[in-house]
């Protein structure tokens, strides 16, 4: 297993989860990040979904969130980065911050 991955991320968050200036209901966030996973399977661009959709500052990166080792994550996000194949894309997930995609990219 590597010791470091290089990771992007689609987040929406919802109003209540860690930080959250979102104004979506935890609801709202699960039906638009679904549909954001459905559009992935179907071939859409994650960068490009990213930039468009997602909450974090990375967005303006196309969801990049660098390289990054064990313990400087969230342990569901770090858990699903390390876990994938380069260029593998995540299920939804959720943490305290709201519900995330990942896409390892190295």
């Amino acid at each position: 297993m590597a010791d470091q991955v290089r990771a992007s991320h689609i987040l929406l968050m919802y109003k209540g989860s860690s930080r959250s200036t979102a104004t979506r209901s935890k609801e709202e966030a699960q039906g638009q990040i679904d549909d954001l996973s459905r559009q992935l399977a179907e071939g859409a661009d994650f960068g490009a979904l990213a930039s468009q959709h997602s909450d974090c500052p990375s967005g303006k990166q196309h969801g990049d969130l660098g390289t990054f080792g064990k313990g400087q994550m969230v342990p569901e996000s770090e858990k699903a980065a390390f876990g994938l194949d380069v260029g593998g894309v995540s299920g939804v997930i959720e943490t305290a911050f709201g519900y995330h995609i990942v896409k390892r990219t190295g």
